[in-house]
């Protein structure tokens, strides 16, 4: 007797645009609005957006913030005894607990992944080796990297510039809870004006808050364009690895 077979997603074997994306996601990503920890609820439609990115056959890897576990920097230096550079590890392993939480989310939907990190965690993660995430993202798994750089005192904004570099991304794409680069911020300005399109140039001149600055660095040293986009809007990951016009696009020249 023949066992039926569980239909496979359509898939698409032209990925658009972009061959390897590299996801930043922040913490506060993982939790409700206004909240701390984690909220599942999140998780999921993030895993879900991402599930379904990647059924359109663009490879992706995941870099996670910690943030809504424990930032470093709230360990203020002269106000705490916990020491700056302990405090930044200690905001690495919540980037841990984070790829623990998106990695099971992605694969209750069925979804092949891989978490790694920078920080030794044999019991948990894998070791970020370039060659071997490389060789993931070509078998169709959907790579979570956490840790940061493995080093104190560095963004995981940073991390995900340099990670793309490695891995040798077509686009860097930030997730944001707003719809892209403002002049001001939006959430407090509301007359903030929406930028589709700046240079790096642009970026570093007005001083805008896009990623810190020694990510904007790497990016416009190796040519590496940014998309910053409103990950909330449910679909809109799917529409940036389409290369639909959403969100903010940042590159060495103007389109």
């Amino acid at each position: 007797m023949q066992t039926a077979l569980m239909p496979t997603p359509d898939i698409q074997s032209a990925p658009g645009p972009y061959r390897r994306v590299i996801l930043k996601l922040s913490g506060e990503s993982f939790a409700a609005a206004g909240e701390r920890g984690i909220s599942m609820k999140e998780v999921v439609h993030i895993a879900s957006q991402t599930f379904r990115a990647k059924q359109q056959g663009v490879e992706i890897a995941i870099v996670i913030g910690g943030g809504n576990i424990l930032r470093g920097a709230q360990f203020v230096a002269g106000a705490s005894s916990v020491h700056a550079a302990t405090a930044h590890y200690m905001g690495m392993l919540a980037t841990v607990i984070n790829g623990l939480a998106l990695q099971d989310a992605l694969e209750s939907l069925g979804c092949e992944t891989r978490l790694m990190s920078t920080l030794k965690m044999d019991g948990v993660a894998e070791p970020f080796i370039r060659r071997r995430a490389r060789r993931h993202l070509e078998k169709g798994r959907i790579v979570i990297l956490a840790g940061g750089t493995g080093a104190p005192f560095v963004t995981t904004d940073t991390a995900a510039a340099q990670k793309a570099l490695e891995l040798e991304a077509d686009i860097l794409m930030k997730a944001t809870r707003v719809d892209g680069v403002y002049s001001a911020d939006p959430e407090k300005d509301p007359t903030a004006q929406l930028y589709r399109d700046l240079t790096f140039e642009e970026v570093r001149n007005q001083d805008l808050r896009v990623m810190d600055p020694t990510a904007i660095a790497h990016c416009m040293e190796h040519d590496l364009p940014i998309l910053v986009f409103n990950y909330r809007e449910d679909g809109n990951i799917e529409r940036a690895v389409r290369g639909e016009p959403i969100g903010t696009r940042v590159t060495s020249r103007k389109q």
